[in-house]
């Protein structure tokens, strides 16, 4: 009599079991997931600005960068092809928040050294920006000092403090806005018509920048990608022009490469942001692209 009470009891309470069951399952599903939206950049640089995305913890890049000269001599030295700018980039991710680099730069000779760190990450329905910090120090060594004997080490420093803005509006479109500080301890000389330098210099070494880009991804596997920097206190008689850059970022087996056409022929900072000679209404462009291997 007891062992039918127990079957008719266990049977009766079969569907609870199963209710219990399913509830369980609904909270496992329920569980929080990561709200952070993914970078909206696939490689760490736009084109010339540095984009919002970090190296991974542990990550190690080499980048071999070629920035040539400018297109419109055409077959004389062979669209600028004869005449190359090479830079050497090491890039480690410390932290998932902190990247590091250090980079030699053909042009002036510059040594150049930088952190970017994650502030704020964009949420998927929270916080609608991702705000990284990004701080670089450039050695100018193509200054002799035989030319200039009174020259000082510090004399060769130039500083760049940038925040950069970035959001993921989708799958297909990012934009980013960089605003920026950058001080040279020595500037270049402004010319008159003569060619004689305008003494003093009127430009001033703490100087002011607002960076812009974005990157529109058309394919699976490829995006254009676009940046701007607008200099904010350059002398109106100064040479140099505002760096506008465009190209492509090709996604091959986990990594990006690009390419580029661009009035800089500088890559670090303080030279595309305060010594870009280049007019695109003159055909002074320069082709470029950037090789990176993920160790």
């Amino acid at each position: 009599m007891n062992l039918k009470f127990l079957k008719v009891l266990a049977f009766a309470m079969l569907p609870l079991y199963g209710f219990s069951q399913d509830d369980l399952l609904s909270e496992i599903d329920t569980v929080k997931t990561d709200s952070k939206v993914e970078s909206a950049f696939k490689s760490l640089k736009i084109v010339n600005l540095e984009s919002t995305k970090l190296a991974a913890k542990g990550d190690f890049y080499f980048i071999v960068a070629h920035r040539f000269s400018y297109l419109k001599k055409g077959f004389d030295d062979f669209f600028g092809l004869d005449d190359a700018n090479t830079q050497l980039k090491f890039v480690y991710g410390i932290k998932e928040w902190l990247t590091i680099h250090a980079s030699r730069s053909g042009f002036q000779e510059t040594y150049d050294l930088a952190a970017k760190y994650r502030l704020v990450q964009q949420e998927k329905e929270g916080f609608p920006f991702t705000i990284v910090g990004f701080n670089s120090i450039a050695i100018n060594t193509e200054i002799k000092k035989s030319v200039y004997p009174n020259m000082k080490f510090e004399n060769r420093l130039s500083y760049v403090t940038q925040v950069l803005v970035s959001r993921r509006f989708s799958d297909k479109l990012s934009l980013e806005l960089a605003p920026t500080y950058f001080h040279e301890n020595t500037v270049r000389d402004i010319y008159d018509a003569s060619g004689n330098p305008i003494l003093p210099n009127p430009q001033d070494n703490s100087q002011f920048a607002i960076g812009m880009g974005g990157r529109y991804k058309f394919g699976k596997r490829w995006s254009v990608n676009m940046d701007y920097a607008p200099h904010l206190n350059r002398d109106s008689r100064s040479v140099y022009k505002n760096p506008l850059s465009i190209g492509v970022d090709l996604e091959t087996g986990g990594h990006v490469f690009q390419m580029h056409f661009t009035n800089s022929r500088a890559m670090h900072e303080t030279g595309f942001l305060g010594q870009t000679a280049g007019r695109w209404d003159k055909g002074e462009i320069c082709f470029g692209f950037n090789l990176v291997r993920v160790f």
